[in-house]
């Protein structure tokens, strides 16, 4: 018996200008056009052909791949549309037709949508529809939990994914068990997560309870091995870095890498995550990079005062031209080389002052720094000297009489008999 859009394998039976003829086991006739005859078909032989009517209503055979047969879904995408419907490209040669009353919403050419075909009763015709739910008959008391199902991912919702079970039942998968793109027509592998009283079903896109802690701590030995055996995550990772590396949710990712340390698979760091056989960066040749790193100021400065009067030793030239006719000065240069660490530091300044200038002996007296102090004492004085003598003929309140009386003599001046400024008199400026 012929069935149409279905694969049948039937006989060749005989040759024609079209074609081959075809059989089935009771002498049904069908014919195989040219175009999709090829050298190695002979007579007698059994081969596997899809039939469907063409345009003229007629049975044909093809050896194209369809997309879909009877009673099943797939993703195909809008063709052309006009007065009668939407055509689908289907994988074969003919268009799948699509009516306007079998679509959920009007479809536009290059529309992409999951479309269940059936055979129309009165014409006889493969036909498509985009309403699925009617066709949907499985009996959910059927299902295990845990088990599990093909789902075919059909559109998004507020709260997830729904999909077709095994082709025949709607389940949901929720938003939160969603880590990977999805897109309309993937065929996932999923499971039956729960089966409520209304007959909904939950589904997951991964194992549930101890398998699925297994699994998930796989593909975390598996991100180990693959990076040298460390990562820097941890169970206080960020929740959203944690769903894009790994597709988990944080909480499988913390009992996943629970179950690991507890199997003493791994170690846990404060910022990083590594394998048992691996040994921690931070340990290997810290004490020689600290030994290396700080040495005593004490045992740097000898040296470096040596090595500075050393070089003044090699350059006699500057010890001539800095002080001429000391012909004693290497000497006792190289005596005093060979003395402890700070009295080298004290010869490597003294072998600088001879180079910029004759030697600076020991006995030398110092200048006294009183003078200095008193002439800073004196500067002072004098500046607020003047401001007491231009006050003092501006008449303010706070200016002393004794100032214009008696203008300012310094100690060391010679008594003379000054007279005091007369009253007639012009002030005395600074520049007097």
């Amino acid at each position: 018996m012929l069935h149409l859009g279905k694969f049948n394998t039937l006989e060749i039976e005989r040759e024609s200008p079209h074609g081959l003829y075809l059989t089935d086991e009771i002498g049904n006739e069908v014919l195989l056009p040219n175009k999709f005859v090829t050298e190695e078909m002979e007579f007698g032989e059994d081969i596997e052909v899809f039939l469907y009517k063409d345009s003229e209503g007629r049975n044909v055979a093809t050896t194209e791949q369809p997309k879909l047969q009877v009673g099943g879904i797939a993703l195909l995408e809008v063709f052309d549309v006009n007065e009668i419907g939407a055509f689908m490209e289907w994988g074969v040669e003919k268009h799948l037709l699509i009516p306007f009353r079998n679509q959920g919403r009007r479809l536009s050419p290059g529309d992409e949508t999951l479309v269940y075909m059936y055979l129309d009763e009165e014409t006889h015709r493969l036909v498509g529809t985009t309403k699925l739910m009617k066709y949907m008959d499985g009996d959910p008391d059927k299902l295990k939990v845990g088990a599990g199902a093909e789902l075919m991912m059909w559109h998004a919702t507020t709260l997830g994914y729904t999909a077709i079970i095994n082709g025949n039942m709607v389940g949901l998968v929720y938003q939160d068990d969603i880590y990977e793109d999805i897109w309309p027509g993937d065929i996932k592998h999923g499971f039956i997560k729960r089966v409520r009283e209304d007959g909904k079903i939950d589904l997951s896109l991964r194992p549930f309870g101890y398998n699925k802690v297994t699994d998930e701590s796989q593909k975390i030995l598996d991100y180990l091995e693959k990076n040298g055996g460390t990562m820097e995550f941890t169970d206080k990772s960020n929740p959203e870095r944690i769903s894009r590396t790994f597709r988990m949710s944080k909480k499988v990712f913390k009992k996943a890498l629970g179950l690991l340390y507890k199997q003493k698979h791994v170690v846990l760091e404060k910022d990083c995550t590594r394998l048992a056989t691996i040994e921690p960066v931070n340990k290997i040749n810290s004490a020689p990079l600290k030994a290396v790193q700080a040495p005593s100021k004490a045992s740097e400065a000898p040296k470096r005062a040596k090595e500075s009067f050393s070089k003044s030793n090699k350059s006699p030239k500057h010890t001539q031209e800095g002080s001429k006719g000391i012909k004693d000065t290497p000497k006792r240069s190289n005596a005093t080389s060979e003395k402890s660490g700070d009295s080298a530091w004290k010869r490597n300044d003294a072998s600088k002052e001879i180079i910029e200038g004759p030697i600076k002996r020991e006995d030398t007296p110092k200048k006294s720094n009183a003078t200095p102090k008193k002439s800073a004492d004196t500067a002072w004085k004098r500046e607020d000297a003047p401001k007491e003598i231009i006050e003092g003929p501006i008449k303010r309140e706070d200016t002393p009489k004794e100032i214009i009386e008696a203008p300012l003599v310094s100690k060391d001046a010679p008594k003379q008999n000054v007279e005091a400024p007369k009253k007639t008199d012009r002030p005395i400026w600074p520049e007097d």
